[in-house]
């Protein structure tokens, strides 16, 4: 059974830097495309970041772009997410998900496999 599972995430003040993980137990090409998404207490889980692993493009929402960077280690069968200059407003439950499917324009319910998330709190 595919698992993902997150790691990384913490507690830091404005302006620091956080990096999470994602380890796959099934990975490379085996996902069309992979991302981070984050949810707030109280708000709609939203898509930061991109990643089409067959071509390493990328695509980054609004909110990150900048400051986040996503990668991959296909050796490690991981995706990253590096997070710079971190806000208050970046607080969030951090999630990774895997798709064959579209995966800009999908919404979260379409992506089919998720890990467990893991919680990034900053505070000023």
């Amino acid at each position: 059974q595919v698992q993902l599972v997150e790691s990384g995430g913490g507690s830091v003040q404005a302006g620091g830097s956080l990096k999470l993980s994602c380890a796959a137990s099934e990975y490379g090409y085996s996902w069309y495309c992979m991302a981070w998404f984050r949810q707030a207490p109280g708000k709609e889980r939203e898509k930061v970041a991109v990643l089409f692993t067959g071509s390493d493009t990328t695509y980054y929402s609004d909110s990150v772009k900048g400051r986040f960077t996503i990668s991959q280690d296909y050796a490690k069968n991981t995706l990253y997410l590096q997070m710079n200059s971190l806000k208050p407003e970046d607080t969030a439950m951090y999630y990774c998900a895997a798709t064959n499917g579209a995966c800009i324009e999908s919404v979260p319910s379409s992506w089919p496999l998720w890990g467990q998330g893991t919680q990034v709190t900053v505070s000023s």
